[in-house]
C-alpha cells in the first residue's frame, strides 16, 4: 500500500532536515526539493533552509568540493563526469565550475587517465586487450563517460593501439541525467 508521505509544519520539516542532513550531505537544491516534498505549507520550506543555511548545517561550496574531491581521489572520475554529477545534485553551474577548477588544478588528466585504465582493466594486458577494435572503442567510451575529454583519451590510448587514431568517430552517448 503506497501512502503519500506526512505532510510537516514549521518545526517538523525543521527536525526532518536534520534527521536528514545527519545521514549525509545534501546540496541546497537537493535539500530543498526532499523539503518541499514533505512542508505543509511552501513558505516554510525557505524558513527551514534560511535557519539551516545560518547555522552552518547547509553550504553549497563545502558539499561540492568535498564532492569533486571525493570524485577525484576515490573513484578518479574527469573534470566532465564530476561537473555532470554536481550538476545532478542541484549545485549552481557557476560554482561547480569553480570547485572543479580549484579541485582540478594541479591534477593531471594523462596520469589521472592512466591508473582509471590500470584499475578497470587491471586483470588485462592493456596492449593486447586493446589491439581489438572492439575493445578499444569500448575502452574509449568508458574514459569518455568517466569524463575524460575526447583528445587526451585518445593520446593515452594511442600509447597501447595504433587504432586509436579512429576513434574520433566513435559516437558517444550521453548517459541520461537521473
Amino acid at each position: 500500500m503506497n501512502r503519500a508521505p506526512k505532510r510537516l509544519d514549521a518545526g517538523k520539516l525543521l527536525d526532518y532536515a536534520l534527521r536528514t542532513l545527519s545521514g549525509r550531505a545534501y546540496s541546497l537544491g537537493e535539500l530543498r526539493d526532499k523539503l518541499r516534498r514533505r512542508s505543509e505549507k511552501p513558505e516554510d520550506v525557505d524558513e527551514v533552509m534560511v535557519k539551516l543555511k545560518e547555522s552552518g548545517y547547509l553550504n553549497d561550496r563545502k558539499y561540492a568540493e568535498g564532492f569533486a574531491t571525493a570524485r577525484l581521489q576515490n573513484e578518479g572520475h574527469g573534470r566532465m563526469r564530476v561537473m555532470r554529477d554536481l550538476r545532478q545534485h542541484r549545485v549552481a553551474p557557476k560554482l561547480a565550475e569553480q570547485v572543479i577548477e580549484q579541485t582540478f588544478r594541479e591534477t593531471d588528466e594523462t596520469q589521472l587517465m592512466e591508473a582509471y585504465l590500470e584499475r578497470k582493466y587491471r586483470s588485462k594486458v592493456l596492449s593486447t586487450f586493446l589491439s581489438d577494435d572492439k575493445n578499444l572503442a569500448s575502452a574509449f567510451r568508458r574514459l569518455r563517460y568517466a569524463g575524460f575529454s575526447a583528445s587526451t583519451a585518445i593520446k593515452v590510448l594511442k600509447r597501447y593501439a595504433q587504432a586509436a587514431d579512429e576513434l574520433e568517430s566513435v559516437d558517444i552517448a550521453e548517459p541520461e541525467d537521473d
